[in-house]
């Protein structure tokens, strides 16, 4: 079924303005693709055009107007792409596609560069679009590594992750992205690479927190450390996967970028929690979205589910959801990591 794409070219729709999805845009565009662009916003649509800058997000990213086809009708755009890139928070997943008709994503690739879970659904977005919508696997394409969107920006050297059932198709997708200042990988682990881009958001809060809490650089890196080899556990014992070597981009240092990066928003969160923050103070002052947040409840109902022992996860879960004492938590975990 997947074999019908390979010999076409794609006409890539984008779902999604926030700051990942307009440095995608500056990605394709760089490298001479048209892209179809959903912006809810019409106004934020007329500031791109005047001043080829997203008013909103990554105002440093300078756009190619003459590539772009902007609208704020999400059909029209899915309709006129045979690629359709979702990017869009995790936790505004579901409203923000609420206006789509299903029914024209049939035949379209799709391509998720959404890292977490669908709200209340625990299901990742290829997972979603799969179960829910329908979309059979090898039409499916998840997009991740450790690429922070203002680095993008800046054109500074990124790798990414391009995963789908069949590496053909994995490899027609990347070839789109590949540039003098993005790399590209492909692989066939899609359960792996997008399982560990929602993870490492938890263990950048947990980073966060315990910076804030005084914890030097000592302590956090055996915490990443555990961090690391919780989150291949949880992956080899849910869907062990042979080609998967997680010492690779797409997994160890998607988790290294998000846990020490000065752009992460998720360890930026989490040292606001650590601080004395409460989340939704924290998420007010940031005007951002720390998908951790919403990952550590997912991942600790998942593991629960599956009978899979995630020490960090459980730690976060309990100071985030059960409101306990940060200190008193990463004490007790600090005495079990090795």
């Amino acid at each position: 079924m997947h074999t019908d794409l390979i010999g076409k070219d794609l006409r890539y729709g984008l779902i999604g303005s926030g700051s990942w999805a307009t440095a995608i845009v500056k990605v394709l565009s760089d490298t001479g693709n048209k892209v179809n662009w959903y912006i809810r916003n019409s106004d934020n649509i007329d500031f791109i055009k005047e001043f080829g800058r997203n008013r909103s997000y990554l105002r440093s990213a300078a756009l190619k107007i003459d590539m772009l086809e902007m609208s704020d009708d999400i059909n029209e755009v899915v309709f006129n792409s045979n690629a359709v890139i979702f990017c869009i928070p995790s936790t505004y997943f579901l409203a923000q596609i609420k206006p789509l008709d299903n029914d024209l994503l049939k035949d379209k690739l799709i391509i998720s560069a959404t890292k977490g879970f669908v709200s209340n659904e625990h299901l990742t977005i290829a997972e979603y679009f799969h179960r829910v919508v329908g979309i059979p696997f090898d039409r499916i394409v998840v997009l991740s590594g450790p690429t922070h969107a203002e680095e993008v920006a800046m054109e500074k050297l990124s790798y990414l992750t391009f995963a789908s059932k069949h590496i053909e198709v994995s490899d027609k997708v990347a070839d789109s992205f590949s540039s003098h200042y993005v790399r590209v990988v492909c692989s066939t682990d899609i359960y792996g690479v997008e399982y560990s881009a929602a993870m490492k958001n938890v263990y950048a809060v947990a980073v966060g927190l315990c910076h804030s809490l005084g914890y030097g650089d000592n302590f956090i890196s055996v915490l990443v450390t555990g961090a690391y080899n919780e989150m291949v556990r949880f992956l080899n014992s849910t869907h062990p996967d042979s080609s998967r070597i997680p010492s690779r981009s797409a997994y160890l240092g998607d988790l290294l970028v998000t846990c020490y990066s000065q752009f992460s928003r998720n360890r930026t969160f989490g040292g606001m929690i650590g601080k004395g923050y409460s989340v939704v103070s924290a998420h007010t002052e940031m005007n951002m979205v720390a998908e951790g947040y919403y990952a550590t409840r997912c991942m600790y109902e998942i593991s629960n589910k599956l009978n899979v022992e995630l020490p960090i996860v459980n730690a976060m879960y309990q100071i985030l959801y059960e409101e306990k004492s940060p200190h008193y938590v990463v004490n007790h975990l600090a005495s079990i990591l090795q």
